[in-house]
């Protein structure tokens, strides 16, 4: 409703496409929990949708891998993973500022949710079984979600694609997890998906305020059309500047802690996707640059004269700033909160296998 009531030009479609994508991926889930649950019945004789319950049914190999990809499909798609991705950029352009920050900050973090909640303590073998392939698709997902974000003129469609390169990383993080449950890098892993969706939320969800910003004020999300506004409007420009470079993982804001520590955890794994993921950012360099000197450097060739950052428009972006800040210089506080889940997450997934102990 977001995107079809009070969207841009395209909005029905993009809200049918986005509707399609969700619902037919839901509709696979669906079926899979049903059959996990008569699997449980063939296996104990009780009926239950009990989710402590169902983590000990006994599965056979291929039962497990299909029912996996059943709850796969429909977190791959809210990820969004390649190339289950290409609702996202006509989901996001054509919606209102309020809907892409939703979309961004929210509904894309249920997919990574669901992975680590159902799919890898659910079905550890499987999940082990199907990691080679999820970390190829998210590594695939990295590069080529930053260069289709690299080239892109509008504005909005830009930041949508670096969402996808985003959330490969996570996506890259937790089935690195899934293959070595137990492990250090396992643990780092999964501590730097939790900082990923958290800081992904911050900085991507930020670029889409800042883009709603200059749409009011310009009534156009064409980066050509925005040259110079750094003299017009500097504070607002620092303002892109900084989210650009969050979203790039500059050191010292948070999206560079989390993708670190994915790659850190990736390694051990696998050299030749860790490597993958390391393009990925260089790429993602490319994109932060073009954004902030397509935008915001340059001549006013326009000759536009408009009106700098509001403070309520302030107080929606500063807090962000210093959250991503804070995030980058001292994550511990959120990943002791995490610690415990993460951990409860890594004994599920190891099959109840002593879980190393990571001392801080």
């Amino acid at each position: 409703f977001l995107i079809a009531i009070w969207g841009h030009e395209r909005r029905q479609y993009a809200a049918v496409k986005f509707f399609l994508f969700t619902q037919i991926s839901g509709l696979l889930m669906l079926i899979a929990i049903l059959a996990l649950y008569f699997a449980h019945y063939a296996s104990t004789g009780v009926h239950t949708f009990e989710y402590t319950a169902l983590l000990h049914t006994p599965l056979s190999g291929g039962a497990a891998l299909w029912i996996l990809l059943g709850f796969f499909a429909a977190f791959a798609v809210k990820l969004p993973m390649f190339p289950f991705h290409t609702w996202l950029p006509d989901a996001h352009t054509e919606a209102s500022t309020a809907g892409s920050v939703v979309l961004a900050g929210l509904l894309l973090k249920t997919g990574a949710y669901g992975l680590l909640r159902f799919v890898l303590p659910l079905f550890p073998s499987a999940a082990r079984a199907f990691a080679p392939w999820a970390m190829v698709l998210a590594a695939i997902g990295i590069i080529y979600g930053g260069l289709l974000a690299y080239a892109q003129t509008d504005m909005k469609r830009l930041v949508a694609y670096t969402s996808v390169s985003h959330m490969g990383f996570v996506l890259l993080g937790i089935f690195a997890a899934a293959s070595a449950p137990g492990t250090p890098a396992a643990h780092w892993a999964l501590e730097g998906v939790v900082l990923e969706i958290l800081c992904h939320g911050f900085s991507t969800g930020a670029l889409f305020v800042l883009a709603g910003m200059l749409q009011e004020r310009m009534h156009t999300r064409e980066m050509g059309q925005m040259n110079g506004l750094w003299a017009v409007m500097p504070r607002l420009s620092g303002a892109g500047l900084f989210f650009a470079m969050a979203a790039v993982g500059l050191p010292g804001l948070g999206n560079f802690v989390a993708e670190f520590l994915i790659l850190v955890g990736t390694w051990p794994v696998s050299v030749g996707l860790t490597i993958a993921g390391a393009l990925g950012i260089l790429v993602s360099t490319f994109y932060g640059v073009e954004l902030v000197q397509r935008a915001f450097h340059g001549p006013n060739r326009h000759g536009w004269q408009l009106p700098d950052m509001l403070k309520r428009e302030a107080l929606v972006l500063v807090p962000m700033m210093a959250l991503l800040l804070w995030l980058g210089l001292y994550p511990q506080p959120v990943l002791n909160t995490a610690a415990a889940s993460l951990a409860r997450i890594e004994q599920l997934t190891s099959g109840g296998a002593t879980i190393i102990e990571v001392r801080r």
